[in-house]
């Protein structure tokens, strides 16, 4: 029983030891899976800390599964640079979960994110995040246009660089 509990205090003080967001230099890539409106794809963010509680970065995805198959290569990729605010420590959170709001400028749309991101080690965690377009490049989407111009939902693994 005492080596449970030890081991127990060990992994705690191993997992307490992990930050979700360091400020200035802190460098995250996440990779994970995205989910929309008749299509599922993979996704890629890479941020780096500008500031205390500011972050830049870029996002691209890769739609996998398509609804009707006659999308081409320019109809399931997409690339955006972003802005988050990493406000998990001003809201008083623990060191190793941060939330991130933030604004994206893609090759499809401005739009605005809100992640939340949880760090169980201090090199490994788990995000989600929601996207919407705020404004559409063009106002009347159709067709394939419509894939990148829509609510996502994507989730996966964090990792600090």
């Amino acid at each position: 029983m005492n080596k449970i509990i030890t081991f127990g205090l060990l992994l705690s003080a191993f997992l307490g030891n992990a930050q979700a967001f360091n400020g200035k230099g802190d460098k995250k890539f996440q990779v994970g899976a995205n989910f929309q409106d008749h299509a599922t794809g993979i996704m890629a963010t890479y941020d780096y800390g500008i500031g205390e509680n500011m972050s830049i970065g870029g996002y691209t995805t890769y739609l996998l599964g398509v609804d009707g198959d006659g999308s081409k290569f320019e109809d399931r990729f997409d690339l955006k640079a972003r802005f988050n605010a990493n406000i998990g420590n001003v809201m008083g959170l623990p060191e190793n979960f941060d939330i991130y709001p933030g604004l994206d400028l893609g090759l499809r749309n401005f739009g605005g994110h809100l992640g939340g991101r949880y760090f169980f080690t201090n090199g490994f965690g788990l995000f989600t995040e929601f996207n919407i377009p705020i404004a559409k490049y063009e106002s009347d989407v159709f067709g394939y246009e419509h894939l990148n111009n829509q609510f996502v939902f994507s989730f996966g693994a964090s990792f600090n660089l």
